[in-house]
């Protein structure tokens, strides 16, 4: 709303004055109402608009206007914080999957009932973490992660007799999710579909002896995202060189086989993580000898020669050997 503007008092005219001077006076002030009622209606549209739009910026004519006409000045608009939306919201990065070694106090692990798959029957002492849990199977013993839906490791012992019996024993290849764990911790026959990675095997299908070990073999708590040439490759070829050392060996050959994580590693499914790398620890408990094949979870991997075990602690903080192993 404009004010009304007081009239200036009325002088009276002078005799002396002339027409034509009165003349040019009155076509003055004709324009001057023109400029300023074109001024005021602009000012009055810009005012309106910024009543009912003020997260739009004024012009600064505009903003003048108004100034003149009584009406408050727009404020700065500061960054308004963000609101509810009915789009969907980008979806934050995953949080980080802890690495193969959990950090935190180290926790000795029990495997109560199947203690027969470690060395001297004394399960490894392990950096803890609330989801770690135990699996026993008839052939082999998994130490399990929740957070990575992955084993820690999965811990075999064998010899040339168990090995023999395997042979011609025929693959099921029936794969499974772990019932034992709980749902949120586990991984789902979903999470591999079209991921383009393999259910790696930890304890090969290759090693068990029995149906029953070989049916237990593809539950999914024995399985890692694992890059399909070098799951049929290079990986293959170390199970098969596994193999032939046991044969050859004269008494029980302890294995643990597990992943390795980056610190944020790609995830398949509903939080399956992938690891960058696969070891396999082996322990000749007649000759005290050990090893561990240590292979990057990649297609151009290729089968190389084995680092020691002291290399193997120092890169993942795992001590899965008895102190001397």
């Amino acid at each position: 709303m404009t004010r009304a503007k007081k009239s200036p008092a009325k002088k009276r005219s002078s005799p002396s004055r002339s027409p034509a001077r009165a003349s040019a006076r009155s076509g003055g002030r004709f324009p001057r109402f023109l400029k300023a009622l074109l001024f005021s209606s602009l000012a009055s549209f810009g005012a309106a608009t910024y009543v009912l739009n003020p997260q739009w910026r004024i012009p600064a004519p505009v903003q003048e206007a108004l100034g003149h006409l009584g009406w408050p000045q727009p404020r700065p608009q500061a960054r308004e914080p963000a609101r509810e939306s009915t789009r969907p919201r980008e979806q934050a990065p995953p949080a980080a999957v802890p690495t193969a070694a959990p950090v935190g106090a180290p926790a000795q692990t029990m495997f109560a009932e199947c203690r027969q798959f470690f060395p001297h029957s004394r399960p490894p002492e392990v950096p803890g973490s609330q989801k770690l849990r135990e699996v026993c199977f008839s052939a082999f013993a998994i130490l399990h992660n929740g957070q990575t839906k992955t084993p820690v490791f999965v811990a075999e012992r064998l010899n040339r007799q168990m090995l023999t019996q395997a042979q011609g024993l025929r693959r099921t290849d029936k794969f499974y999710a772990e019932a034992r764990l709980p749902r949120a911790e586990r991984a789902e026959l979903d999470d591999y579909r079209g991921s383009g990675f393999s259910r790696g095997h930890m304890a090969p299908a290759g090693d068990m002896s029995t149906p029953e070990a070989m049916a237990q073999s593809f539950s999914l708590a024995n399985m890692v995202p694992q890059d399909q040439i070098h799951n049929g490759g290079a990986w293959s070829s170390i199970e098969q060189d596994t193999r032939k050392y046991v044969m050859r060996a004269v008494g029980d050959v302890y294995v643990f086989t597990g992943p390795v994580y980056a610190d944020k590693p790609k995830t398949i499914g509903a939080g399956v993580a992938v690891p960058s790398y696969i070891y396999k620890v082996v322990y000749d408990a007649t000759s005290g000898r050990s090893w561990v094949h240590w292979q990057a979870n990649a297609a151009s991997t290729k089968a190389g020669p084995p680092i020691s075990y002291e290399e193997f602690v120092r890169r993942t903080g795992l001590k899965l050997l008895p102190a001397g192993g």
